[in-house]
């Protein structure tokens, strides 16, 4: 069912339509900036539209003479009560109350569909995110990252997309070379050497188990044997096993890709020539030298001829190597070869990089926008690192690795919904900081609490009337009062909310709108502090009782449903 406010729109749209057609309108206006939006002073009215302001100089009229047409049609309809025009040509409207307890009656019946969208279209989105370099465990620098990636993919679903979430594994790099070698030292140390472990190789204790897995399946065989024998055997199989690795630690914030895209493969399957000749068809990639860097040059400085992207072309710096002076590929060039390897099976790319991608950024976007021929909306959404504190003091040391925290640390200590709900109370690429007693806090200052304590205080609701044994009849909205009905009206925002957070792809509104529903719910449960007649159980008033309690249910039923897209489950009770 279409929303409140895109129902609304439908009815301004056939108002200027028949403006149109009476000739007070041109035909032909663009309309795609006409909004229609709750007022940002509720005194204002219930909704709000700039209709007259966007249309009036294109029609050569002035706003507030448009505003004086659209208005007394507006007011006629039977769900508005009033339509006013405010400053120059702003028209504010009122619904009835009769509209806002239908819209309640809407949230019961829709349920767990109420807010989901169909403004998708169906449309294929791949969002890529986590991709972290296959070296070790998960932590919580890439914790952030993996919630709002996931989140954001169930937005998208939600907001009628169709999603594919993907993960791009980086094994054709130095990186995990020395990984295999690290490996192949654990190998030895399972048979009994020991070992040192050098400089740039890596320490972490990880490593021993799968050493310890090496031994056992190959026994003595590549020991003291030269690289060439075991180095790809072993980068192949210690990947896999950091993958296992990083496949459970996801699982256990309920993150699950469903492609992994390795950049081995991409490399082997001969995507990158692939790439390169079309762009090379199109003159995007040639050879040639870069500019010197700016400033003072290096003494060691000369130009070298190399094989370049022509990124300047679609809005970079300067254009990008992507072949080395020998031959080998750049980063970026196989980077190239794999957003257009995703480009084929998707009609949007989505990228969850780390901020310290951001100098990256632009480049990968002139690649897509070339490979595409800016056919296929690309977005990177960067997110900044997270800062653990424990009582405010920063935490460095992890009881696992020695070296950092690690995801399964911190979902073992606070669990999967904290974790994933305080990873999305902050915009994505603002600082965060994540105190570990905070998070846990039983208080108005942790959003994660405030909002869990409303839906709890919701379902606590019908265990009280059981044990009271109150026979509740039909319930009659009739009843809510006005403050009440105000509460419908923000639950009422819910869709239009997933619809404008799918657009921005910022999931994090998602936690801004429930903390906002949490703190009205809970203002209107404190009511009864002091006069137990406005409490939302009131035992002699079985009817008065019924219209709360639905209204109760319509919120708790909403606070679900975005916790369900976050990714959290709702509380039934606090302890």
């Amino acid at each position: 069912m279409p929303t409140l406010h895109a129902r609304f729109a439908d009815d301004l749209a056939l108002i200027l339509d028949a403006l149109v057609a009476e000739g007070a309108l041109p035909a032909g206006l663009d309309r795609r900036n006409v909004t229609v939006e709750p007022p940002r002073d509720p005194a204002h009215g219930d909704l709000a539209t700039n209709a007259a302001m966007v249309l009036a100089k294109p029609a050569g009229t002035n706003p507030r003479a448009l505003a004086q047409l659209i208005q007394p049609r507006l007011a006629a309809l039977p769900h508005i009560v009033s339509a006013e025009i405010a400053g120059p040509g702003f028209l504010n409207v009122r619904l009835t109350d009769e509209t806002w307890r239908d819209e309640l009656a809407t949230i019961l019946a829709e349920g767990a569909d109420y807010g989901r969208s169909t403004v998708g279209g169906g449309k294929r989105v791949n969002v890529e995110y986590v991709s972290a370099n296959p070296t070790g465990p998960m932590h919580m620098g890439h914790c952030r990252g993996a919630v709002v990636g996931d989140a954001l993919a169930a937005l998208l679903e939600y907001a009628g997309y169709k999603v594919t979430r993907e993960y791009y594994i980086n094994d054709a790099g130095a990186q995990v070379q020395t990984l295999a070698r690290s490996a192949h030292l654990r190998y030895r140390e399972a048979l009994g050497e020991t070992i040192s472990i050098p400089e740039g190789f890596y320490p972490g204790d990880y490593l021993v188990p799968i050493g310890q897995k090496l031994a056992a399946e190959f026994g003595d065989a590549y020991v003291g044997k030269p690289e060439s024998e075991w180095l790809d055997l072993f980068r192949e199989k210690t990947v896999a096993a950091m993958m296992d690795m990083i496949r459970a630690d996801l699982a256990l914030l309920g993150i699950h890709h469903e492609i992994f895209a390795s950049e081995a493969a991409v490399q082997k399957a001969g995507r990158v020539e692939k790439a390169f000749d079309e762009l090379r068809a199109e003159g995007l990639i040639y050879q040639g030298t870069l500019e010197p860097p700016k400033g003072e040059l290096p003494d060691d400085w000369e130009p070298t001829e190399m094989t370049l992207f022509r990124s300047t072309a679609f809005g970079d710096d300067q254009d990008r190597p992507v072949m080395k002076s020998d031959g080998g590929l750049t980063y970026f060039g196989t980077d190239l070869a794999y957003h257009a390897q995703k480009a084929e099976e998707a009609d949007m790319l989505i990228d969850i990089w780390g901020a310290d991608h951001a100098g990256t950024v632009k480049r990968i976007q002139a690649a897509v926008k070339a490979l595409t021929h800016g056919q296929k909306p690309f977005d990177v959404k960067l997110v900044q690192m997270v800062r653990l504190l424990r009582d405010g003091e920063p935490v460095k040391m992890s009881k696992r690795s020695g070296s950092f925290v690690t995801l399964a640390d911190v979902v073992e200590e606070v669990g999967k919904d904290v974790v994933r709900f305080t990873m999305l109370t902050r915009k994505a690429d603002a600082q965060m900081d994540f105190d570990f007693a905070k998070v846990v806090e039983a208080s108005k200052d942790n959003p994660v609490f405030y909002v869990q304590y409303a839906h709890a205080r919701v379902r606590s609701l019908h265990r009280k009337v059981a044990a009271e044994g109150i026979v509740l009849p039909a319930p009659d909205l009739a009843l809510l009062d006005a403050e009440e009905l105000g509460l419908i009206k923000l639950a009422a925002q819910f869709a239009r909310v997933i619809e404008g957070a799918a657009a921005a792809h910022e999931p994090h509104r998602v936690a801004f709108y429930l903390y906002d529903l949490a703190a009205t719910l809970h203002a209107l449960w404190n009511r009864g502090n002091d006069d137990p007649s406005r409490r939302f159980l009131v035992a002699d008033r079985p009817d008065l009782t019924a219209a709360r309690l639905a209204l109760a249910d319509a919120i708790g039923q909403i606070i679900r449903n975005g916790l369900a897209v976050m990714g959290v489950a709702a509380a039934e009770e606090m302890h």
